[in-house]
């Protein structure tokens, strides 16, 4: 799912000055935003006072929503710049198609990556006919200044890499994890993971003291470094660790994200990231006026207009500690 909040505001991330350089225990609390009709989703990143995680900008989490007399994921064709989207699904199926001509249905566990570059739009459907339930997660990486109009593309990996020891699975999705690359196209340094854990799960997982960490749980209830973390929070770890102690209070599962601290700022509005008041603005005029972010073809519908962009340039917010 992308961000269809018609509300949208500029949000000003990145930055080392947004940086916890030591480890902490910060309890992210979600922000409930409405999709359309029948799909509420819970908003950790940009979060008040946390804006990013590494080069993780945006996390949504959703379900798990019993979608059986219901349309499920209907987003239409709308434009993205400036970063990388995964879909990661736990239950479910989204089919995506996009403006490169790629066509794909994304299952759980499985990798969907969009790299956005330069413009690129998509839609996210379920396919009819469709599971019962739908539960995942949406997360956007943000490029940085290197690569940010990059030749837009699509990855779709159904065979990722695994890290076993007892009672955990953990799947990698992006980056590394203890020796095991992902083949998802990342350009920072980053690490995303999915974790399930078996009930009575007591372990540690390996972690890189140059980054920066936080841990979404999905289901169930585990503990993350003694902290209890339920479905639709998400607890930010900071840097300065090697590991990182998780204990399962059932069958439990989790993600990991975790990246070196993005240091360029960067403006982050509706479904864009740029560097500047003057990159958001553009971005929206080309969307209307323009076949920058091209066509996608084979969605029965129309595509989605941009919401109204605030006049005002952003100006910096101040440091979070």
């Amino acid at each position: 799912m992308s961000n269809l909040d018609r509300q949208s505001t500029p949000s000003l991330c990145g930055g080392r000055g947004f940086v916890a350089a030591e480890p902490v225990r910060e309890l992210l609390s979600p922000r409930h935003v409405k999709l359309g009709e029948s799909t509420e989703v819970r908003r950790l990143l940009p979060n008040l006072g946390r804006r990013m995680v590494g080069a993780w900008a945006f996390v949504d989490h959703y379900g798990p929503d019993d979608i059986a007399d219901e349309p499920g994921m209907q987003v239409p064709p709308h434009p993205h710049m400036g970063l990388q989207t995964v879909s990661w699904l736990h239950e479910g199926e989204v089919l995506h198609r996009d403006s490169t001509g790629s066509l794909a249905t994304v299952r759980p566990r499985e990798l969907g990556l969009i790299t956005s570059g330069r413009g690129i739009s998509h839609s996210e459907e379920s396919p009819r006919p469709h599971a019962r339930l739908l539960h995942g997660a949406q997360l956007w990486v943000a490029l940085p200044d290197a690569h940010r109009d990059v030749e837009p593309h699509f990855q779709h990996h159904a065979d990722l890499p695994t890290v076993a020891a007892p009672g955990l699975t953990a799947t990698v999705i992006l980056g590394e994890l203890d020796g095991a690359p992902s083949p998802g196209t990342t350009y920072s340094p980053i690490v995303g993971a999915d974790l399930t854990l078996a009930r009575g799960t007591q372990t540690s997982l390996p972690l890189d003291p140059d980054f920066e960490y936080a841990v979404l749980s999905m289901s169930g209830e585990a503990h993350v470094d003694g902290v209890p973390v339920l479905p639709g929070s998400m607890l930010y770890l900071g840097c300065g660790r090697t590991e990182l102690p998780l204990r399962a209070e059932s069958d439990a599962g989790l993600m990991l994200l975790g990246g070196e601290p993005f240091e360029q700022e960067i403006v982050m509005w509706w479904n864009y990231i740029g560097r500047s008041h003057d990159d958001i603005a553009q971005a929206r005029s080309d969307w209307m006026n323009s076949s920058r972010f091209g066509e996608v073809k084979g969605y029965d519908g129309a595509p989605l207009p941009a919401p109204e962009l605030p006049p005002v340039p952003l100006k910096p917010r101040g440091r979070v500690r």
